[in-house]
Order: C-alpha cells, then structure tokens, then sequence
C-alpha cells in the first residue's frame, strides 16, 4: 500500500474515533480498535429483522466487542456460527460454534473470550468508519481483508454471501475511501436506526500476496504455512 493511501485512511480513523469519544457512544480508548458502540445491541435487532438475515442458515462474524450482540443473535436465532481467531493468529484461523450442541449460554458461546471452549476449529478459512458506497475501513492492522481472502479462496464467499457491517450512525461518513485491490466492501450497513444498502459488491479474488509484508505473513500461521509450501 502506498504511504499516502495509508496516511488517508489514518486520517478518516483518526476524525471517527475522535468523534465517537467526543459524543460519549464509545469508551475512551477505543483508538486504534473497532468501536464498541452505544446502540449496538439495537443494530444488531435491527439486522435480525432483514431477509437477508432471516434466509441465512450460517453468518461469520469478526471477534469484535462491537459485533458481540450480532454473533449472540446468530446463536439465538439458530445459525452455525464461524468466528475468526482474533489477529486469525492459529493454524486453524476460524471457530464454528454449532448452536444445536452448544453446552453454554448463548451469551457466554459468543464472546471472543470464549468461543473456542465452545467450538470445533475448521480449517475454512467491524468497521472503524464507513460510507453508503460499502467501502469499509478497520482499524487498519488488515485482518479483516485477509479472512476474507480465505474464505473466497475456499469457496466458503460466492456471489451469493451478503457481507454486512454494524456501527454507530456517526461512523457512517461521506467520505470516499481510498482503496487497494485487497479492499472489500460490504453489502448492508446496520445501524441502530437505518440499514443502508450498498453498491454492488467489491471483493478480492483472494490472498494478493505482493500486499503482505514478511511479518504480517510469519505473524498469521495459515499464511506461513502457505508461504513455505510457496518457496
């Protein structure tokens, strides 16, 4: 990634995250993280009550605290449930938490914390600010766009998946993003008060692994896996 497409995007997280703490919907401290955002148990309802949602029979959900009350609906509501490992840092980097054997509380088999005491590891394979184009920025360490690399290269994302995102309306902003050829959009945007339906889909074909450093690569063990099998 170019250094002035970086210092753009660092721009656009920075203005957010201020926002967000300025106006008292997120914890202080929240810089450098996805936001764990007032009002995320409502937009998290308010994407149960979409089609989309109510047709699906398995979501994938980011381990964020922001997208907590989405993977505990995902269990409530009966559906096979895939979480990637935070930093996707093991050899296996994705949880799948089966609802119809869960010996826990939905509430307990969902946080980040937990899900692998409750889950069968597979080897299948948040957003700090967004725009109504579906173009999404983490909190840049790029994880994100690397598990869902994978999970196009298994054939586990086809045309037919519907990538959503939940945040606050503040993070919701009119700028257009910089992007690389590793960026995907989302689909949906839920917020507690809106769903915002987004362009159609931009989503890499898989790993583009020009864009990966040395130590983003030793630091995901399926990617240096895949690197030494490569050399």
């Amino acid at each position: 990634m170019s250094a002035g497409i970086d210092e753009a995007k660092q721009a656009i997280r920075r203005r957010v995250w201020d926002l967000l703490v300025a106006e008292y919907v997120v914890e202080r401290g929240v810089h450098g993280y996805i936001p764990a955002f007032v009002g995320a148990e409502a937009a998290a309802d308010r994407l149960a009550g979409l089609a989309e949602w109510q047709a699906a029979r398995v979501v994938k959900a980011v381990p964020d605290r922001a997208q907590q009350p989405v993977r505990e609906r995902a269990l409530r509501d009966g559906k096979l449930l895939y979480v990637a490992v935070p930093k996707l840092a093991a050899e296996l980097p994705f949880f799948v938490v089966d609802p119809a054997g869960l010996a826990a509380a939905p509430a307990e088999a969902a946080a980040r914390e937990h899900a692998a005491r409750h889950a069968r590891k597979v080897a299948v394979c948040g957003s700090v600010a967004v725009n109504r184009r579906g173009s999404r920025l983490g909190k840049g360490a790029g994880y994100s766009d690397i598990a869902v690399a994978l999970l196009q290269e298994a054939g586990r994302i086809g045309p037919s998946t519907v990538i959503v995102t939940t945040v606050h309306p503040l993070q919701v902003v009119d700028d257009v993003m910089p992007e690389t050829e590793h960026d995907f959009s989302v689909d949906l945007i839920v917020t507690p008060d809106e769903v915002i339906e987004c362009e159609p889909p931009r989503r890499p074909t898989g790993l583009y692994w020009n864009n990966l450093t040395a130590a983003k690569i030793a630091a995901i063990p399926v990617l240096a896996a895949r690197a030494a099998r490569r050399a």
